[in-house]
């Protein structure tokens, strides 16, 4: 049984199976408490209702702000990842207007025109100015008429939207003080902290419905692959860009239940000055057990038979003490940042991550979170990411009692995964390498941290 103390905010045990069925959790890491009641889980997951309607050439990549064929309704983008003339993935970084239509990107990083940190936020507390890099691009893009109006376009959406008038934005963006207002407001769209990595398909090759959705997990793997590593490169460029940065938030929004403001498959990395109230409370636990992350997540997770697929650098299982039905997923390198780990190491993550979408499939809301080791912490705490099905409604119960309630318990939720990812590799759909069920031969202390030298 694991005891309650500073270092851990759980009381009891993390799952706890009553004598009528009843499941109790409690989050080792966080404390939430959550219960599973019998029979709740077997319902259907809920399948959102909407109008659908032809999708043709006409409209396949003009169906949102983020679809190719508007490209210049997104800020400047800051870097785009292409497939060469020789079949191979390459980044491109700091393109101009006038170099947009020279390549199709496979997936492209902008800044979010309404940041959650502003530009300001980090001049004003901290004194920060934008790196060479970010500056040349500005200098660079704003050279060129048209990413002078683009630029413009974009700020007079931000300023709209927080209340500006137009008699006061047409002064600003008068012929006469144009390339000063953008020289002035600019740098928010070019050195900022907050990032969006946008997919390029809308719909899934050759959709001819609008229901027929591109999500992670209607990605092939191998470009699923390259949609990790894009990200993973956003946030090391986040960190180097700004020294002020202690941790960089990563996170998917899947489909508008899951507060996705743009139903097109994007993730979104924001930097900020803390650790978080989650990071520094799990930075106290591991402190206390370096070795945590095995006893209370993925050996608990396997002596309680959950996890459903492994391959020799991750391992995935049902999550436990989660509000929502919720997956995991555990690199096992040594390596705790993810820009630094080996290709195969990184790989073997996004093959895992790409299953559990598989297994979710397109209709599914979803929220992805990353989690690693913030940049100026010295204890190990390993790369993971959590998959979060949003299909459980809030209940009043549990606003007086904290205590939540979550329909489908670990155990159902892996055997759901599970059926759907046999079915998935029997049609082709998973990476190589991936084993799953029976065949993940998972060991105790898998996650194997030097707190010593780490």
């Amino acid at each position: 049984m694991i005891s309650h103390s500073p270092m851990n905010p759980a009381p009891v045990p993390p799952l706890t199976t009553l004598p009528d069925g009843t499941i109790k959790q409690v989050n080792p890491f966080s404390g939430t408490e959550v219960w599973t009641v019998p029979g709740r889980g077997h319902r259907p997951l809920p399948v959102p209702q909407s109008d659908t309607f032809p999708v043709t050439d006409a409209n396949r990549d003009s169906q949102t702000d983020f679809g190719l064929d508007n490209m210049l309704k997104t800020t400047p983008e800051k870097a785009r990842l292409i497939i060469d003339d020789n079949g191979e993935p390459r980044i491109l970084r700091g393109l101009t207007v006038s170099q947009l239509h020279e390549s199709v990107p496979l997936f492209r990083r902008v800044a979010n025109l309404f940041e959650i940190l502003t530009y300001n936020y980090w001049a004003v507390n901290y004194g920060y100015r934008m790196d060479a890099s970010a500056s040349r691009h500005m200098a660079e893009y704003l050279a060129e008429d048209e990413g002078v109006r683009h630029v413009a376009d974009m700020l007079r959406t931000r300023l709209r939207a927080a209340g500006v008038p137009d008699g006061e934005l047409d002064e600003l963006f008068s012929d006469e003080r144009v390339f000063q207002t953008v020289n002035e407001k600019a740098p928010a769209l070019f050195g900022g902290g907050h990032d969006v990595i946008i997919a390029r398909d809308h719909y899934i090759p050759g959709a001819t419905s609008s229901d027929q959705l591109c999500g992670s997990g209607e990605l092939d793997w191998d470009v699923h692959r390259l949609y990790i590593a894009f990200t993973v490169d956003a946030m090391d460029r986040l960190y180097r860009a700004n020294p002020y940065v202690r941790y960089v938030a990563t996170f998917q929004n899947w489909l508008q239940p899951s507060g996705a403001s743009v139903e097109h498959l994007h993730k979104q990395c924001v930097a900020i000055d803390e650790h978080g109230l989650q990071n520094e409370t799990e930075i106290a636990q591991v402190r206390g057990n370096p070795n945590m992350y095995n006893e209370w997540a993925v050996d608990y997770a396997g002596h309680h038979n959950l996890i459903f697929a492994e391959n020799d650098h991750a391992v995935a299982f049902a999550g436990f003490g989660h509000r929502h039905p919720t997956l995991e997923v555990f690199s096992k390198s040594s390596t705790v940042e993810p820009w630094l780990m080996a290709d195969e190491e990184r790989d073997a993550v996004a093959d895992l991550v790409h299953a559990c979408h598989i297994a979710a499939g397109p209709h599914t809301p979803s929220n992805e979170e990353w989690l690693h080791r913030p940049l100026d912490v010295d204890v190990p705490m390993p790369w993971r990411i959590v998959i979060k099905w949003r299909v459980t409604p809030l209940a009043g119960f549990e606003g007086g009692t904290k205590i939540h309630l979550n329909t489908i318990s670990p155990g159902d939720l892996k055997r759901r995964v599970l059926a759907s990812l046999l079915a998935a590799r029997e049609e082709g759909r998973l990476a190589p390498g991936i084993r799953l069920g029976n065949e993940a031969r998972w060991e105790r202390n898998s996650l194997r941290y030097n707190p010593a030298i780490r």
